[in-house]
């Protein structure tokens, strides 16, 4: 999300709801076709705290944005109808879709950053699909902007920002300036649930369409998928009586 005049929510990152995951015949991913995407977990943090921020009178727009095919507006229509003002949707798809990673992700950010003039750009942390938790370090590097990521608190007063972070040790704060990239950890807040005049009122907003090309983003991958299998098929358990009868398990499996 921008804030200047704007907070650019972007990342959107859905996930696919997949009840039954299957690995494609020729081993090159897995089937998506014919799933609903919704919105990350994480990303939806991201929206609730760029909604609250304009709430507040911090920022005078919320966009919302997403990359990826058509289906994708459902996710944005779900941002726009939790409070963002427009969308943006950076149409991806075929081959340059089941290639794209956090850096050409970052790339389309970052370009759009620019454009839009943003102050804020808000992310949810991680993916919930790949766990990758690198779009949001890769934005702020290729806009050579501060950072605050795994927010669970802040605070802006006037071009500064203030982050409360959660670190393996505990929490640390910290106070950045304006233009910033922040990602949203789990504690930031509690996104809320659209409401029905809100679904309704998203269907007006406008949801702008462009191509990578368009931001003159380059969305060749470095990285080379090799193969894609199902996890093996876990064994059954055992259940023993006694730690003296578990002690002679592990040692008959070699495992002790």
């Amino acid at each position: 999300m921008f804030s200047r005049a704007k907070l650019f929510e972007t990342e959107l990152a859905f996930l696919i709801g997949v009840q039954v995951i299957r690995v494609k015949p020729d081993h090159s991913g897995v089937v998506t076709d014919g799933v609903k995407h919704s919105m990350n977990p994480f990303c939806e943090i991201a929206v609730e705290e760029a909604v609250k921020l304009k709430e507040k009178k911090f920022i005078k727009e919320v966009v919302a944005v997403s990359c990826g095919p058509t289906q994708v507006t459902e996710t944005i229509r779900t941002a726009l109808a939790m409070g963002c003002d427009r969308g943006i949707h950076v149409e991806v798809s075929g081959k340059d879709y089941e290639a794209m990673g956090p850096l050409q992700i970052s790339k389309i950010f970052a370009a759009l950053a620019k454009k839009e003039e943003a102050s804020l750009v808000i992310l949810g942390k991680q993916a919930i699909d790949d766990d990758c938790n690198q779009t949001g370090q890769m934005t702020a590097a290729l806009l050579d902007w501060p950072q605050g990521t795994f927010a669970s608190e802040v605070t802006i007063d006037g071009e500064k920002v203030k982050v409360v972070r959660e670190i393996d040790g505990g929490l640390e704060t910290i106070k950045i300036s304006m233009p910033a990239v922040l990602t949203a950890d789990l504690r930031l807040n509690t996104p809320r649930y659209a409401t029905l005049p809100n679904i309704m009122k998203a269907k007006k907003k406008k949801i702008a369409n462009m191509k990578p090309a368009d931001l003159g983003v380059d969305m060749v991958s470095r990285v080379e998928v090799l193969r894609v299998d199902e996890p093996p098929t876990r064994l059954a358990g055992v259940k023993v009586e006694t730690v003296d009868d578990l002690v002679a398990k592990l040692k008959a499996n070699g495992t002790i």
